[in-house]
């Protein structure tokens, strides 16, 4: 069945996804399993009434809008929205808007205390892009090393080795977006 041309299950994974749980998240909360949650997204597998409507639920969803096709995908992400990612126990990353994997680009915070760097990303698919917001990084790409300060910024095909570090005596700040996704 689909519902102005997606299926239920692409209804359901956007769902999940705008509001930030995992599929073990959403089994949880409607009392199915991941597995069943993953076939259902994919498709695989048909829904009873009493499983949709527990998954809608646990989505905070109504039947009525879910079915009128009244799912809006959103667009304005608040800093309660942000999700944290850590290196070593060490917050590095802020994601700014979490579930990008179903988007083009994924939008980080990068900061960095005194003589901290990222890990060594190896060659990948796709493009990054860096503004430095505050203080001053050091970016390491293809073993070439370029000064960065605040109000300068950074674009590159992610075809070599890189990452970046902080020389300075002060924190520094990057908005750091990937596209395709890979935070």
């Amino acid at each position: 069945m689909n519902i102005d041309g997606t299926s239920i299950g692409e209804r359901i994974k956007m769902l999940r996804q705008a509001k930030s749980l995992t599929q073990e998240e959403l089994a949880v909360r409607a009392g199915l399993t991941k597995g069943f949650i993953s076939q259902v997204e994919r498709n695989l597998t048909s829904l009873s009434v009493e499983s949709l409507i527990g998954i809608l639920d646990a989505l905070d969803e109504k039947p009525s809008t879910f079915f009128s096709g009244g799912f809006e995908e959103k667009i304005v992400f608040k800093q309660k929205d942000r999700v944290d990612l850590e290196h070593e126990g060490v917050k590095i990353f802020q994601i700014l808007v979490p579930a990008a994997q179903n988007r083009q680009m994924d939008p980080a915070l990068l900061e960095l205390d005194v003589n901290e760097k990222t890990q060594e990303d190896g060659p990948h698919e796709g493009e990054e892009f860096g503004y430095v917001l505050s203080g001053s990084i050091e970016l390491v790409f293809g073993g070439k090393s370029y000064k960065l300060k605040k109000g300068e910024c950074f674009y590159f095909k992610a075809s070599k080795k890189h990452y970046i570090a902080n020389r300075r005596n002060s924190k520094a700040c990057v908005l750091w977006v990937s596209s395709p996704p890979n935070f």
